[in-house]
């Protein structure tokens, strides 16, 4: 297959990624609108992002049940592009129920409208994440996973904005009144998107069947070492691995679901007293930064010489700021005030560049950045520790590619399983969300981000023990990670 046609299979299939990345980030306005609109506490209002991830490890599950009903794991059965398709009938199903939950008022039936939005995701994910791994060099997998990362994050800077506009009107309005019924015309959009998509995915040239077994023994330097196991839970960086998505899923969500709630305290209390209404611009800036950091990691997925990838990892992330501030300037939000974030992303680059591909050494750099980020945001307060938070998402940013790869490496014919368990773990983002917004109800929000830090000095440790585990089976990252550079 030539790399032209690899290159064009891989555009069709990160289309999905942009749509995971509108519904996740759109749950960042939805949360505050409905805690004001309900009456909820701040762990009630947390039932949104619950519904939402733990839909994955429900859809994980049945994934899990239906393989083995069938006596043979399901995407080598129907094939990884005919899973996805299935996947966007569901979510688009999902986001038809918005309509009704809108006119009816039910805080219950949105519940359950992101619920099955988030059931056809996670057959997407399972499918989708492991083809953009494996349709290609394995040297570069995360690097490509990376790069549909960032096209997941142009749908959650954009996503914030459009929803907000939808239930607020324009910034120009003046209005800060929510009306619950105007979430219905996004969410119709959005169903009739994921219907168009289907039909055009299904009719495209990716790939249906790759062979899992060939794969792994590429990826091992001495093969014979490699692992056969019968189940996915055979493979000690998989078993890990699936609490580092848990938490880091979690700290991914759980910052940003808790963030308004830190914006909208007083002044004197530390936080920018601002309006529900106001907030778009900060929650489209958190999900920006992952954006940002993507764009920068996935330098590495390019067929270009090494100097040529690092100036790319170093002007992409820019590049991808300056379309965060095209897009609040267009919607018209005072996008200014953001320009001391530049340095921030330095900060990032710098993480990356020291990283030279290793996805166990990006996870350690950017723990320990993520952690310095949530204790500055801790101890300080207004802007300072508004930017602070907000960094956090910079941090995450190829964190999940980096977990990703590790988890699934040397899987063989058990990777789609593997993937299937990695995903089941994304209800961290639900479960992690909840728990810090109860601290949050005790202890007030500002120190509530003390969760963060505890799922960050976790994936630390995770990206020293993937390596060594790897190592012992034959695989050796830095070696894969030269091979992608060339």
């Amino acid at each position: 297959m030539s790399q032209k046609t690899r290159w064009s299979q891989f555009g069709v299939l990160i289309t999905v990624f942009f749509f995971w990345g509108f519904v996740a980030a759109s749950n960042g306005i939805l949360i505050p609108v409905f805690k004001k609109a309900f009456d909820l506490t701040q762990a009630q209002s947390m039932y949104v992002a619950i519904a939402f991830y733990v839909a994955y490890t429900v859809g994980s599950l049945i994934y899990a049940a239906v393989s083995r009903a069938m006596g043979v794991d399901v995407l080598n059965r129907i094939g990884y592009k005919n899973g996805i398709c299935i996947g966007l009938l569901i979510s688009a199903l999902g986001a038809v129920l918005f309509y009704p939950a809108a006119n009816l008022g039910s805080f219950n039936l949105m519940l359950s409208g992101l619920f099955i939005v988030g059931l056809g995701f996670s057959l997407q994910q399972i499918a989708a994440n492991t083809l953009a791994i494996i349709m290609g060099d394995p040297a570069t997998g995360s690097q490509r996973l990376t790069m549909a990362g960032g096209v997941n994050n142009l749908g959650t800077t954009i996503g914030p904005l459009l929803v907000s506009i939808a239930i607020f009107g324009s910034v120009a309005t003046g209005n800060t009144e929510a009306s619950i019924e105007s979430v219905k015309t996004p969410y119709l959009v959005l169903g009739a998107a994921f219907v168009l998509v289907a039909l055009f995915l299904k009719f495209s040239s990716v790939p249906n069947h790759i062979d899992l077994e060939k794969l792994s023994a590429t990826e091992a330097q001495d093969s014979s070492r490699l692992i056969h196991g019968k189940s996915a839970l055979a493979y000690p960086q998989l078993v890990l691995g699936m609490l580092g998505i848990f938490l880091y899923v979690g700290v991914e969500v759980s910052t940003i679901d808790n963030l308004p709630a830190y914006l909208e305290l007083p002044v004197e209390k530390g936080g920018l007293g601002l309006e529900t209404a106001l907030i778009a611009p900060f929650v489209s800036l958190y999900w920006a930064s992952l954006m940002i950091g993507r764009w920068g990691g996935a330098a590495g997925a390019f067929d270009v010489g090494a100097g040529t990838k690092k100036l790319l990892m170093l002007v992409l992330p820019f590049v991808a700021f300056g379309v965060y501030l095209a897009v609040n300037a267009i919607s018209g939000h005072d996008a200014s005030q953001f320009f001391h974030y530049a340095p921030v992303i330095v900060l990032m680059i710098l993480a990356t560049l020291a990283s030279r591909g290793n996805p166990a050494r990006m996870l350690l750099y950017f723990a320990l950045c993520g952690i310095a980020a949530q204790l500055v945001g801790m101890f300080t307060t207004g802007m300072t520790s508004v930017i602070a938070f907000i960094s956090v998402g910079l941090f995450c940013s190829t964190m999940w590619p980096c977990i990703f790869t590790l988890a699934i490496t040397g899987l063989g014919n058990a990777t789609n399983q593997g993937s299937s368990l990695l995903i089941m773990m994304i209800m961290g983002g639900g479960l992690v969300s909840w728990a810090q917004g109860a601290l949050a109800d005790k202890v007030g929000v500002h120190y509530s981000f003390i969760v963060g830090v505890l799922c960050f000095a976790y994936l630390a440790f995770y990206a020293i023990a993937a390596t060594r585990t790897l190592r012992r089976q034959g695989i050796d990252l830095d070696r894969l990670a030269a091979q992608g550079g060339h």
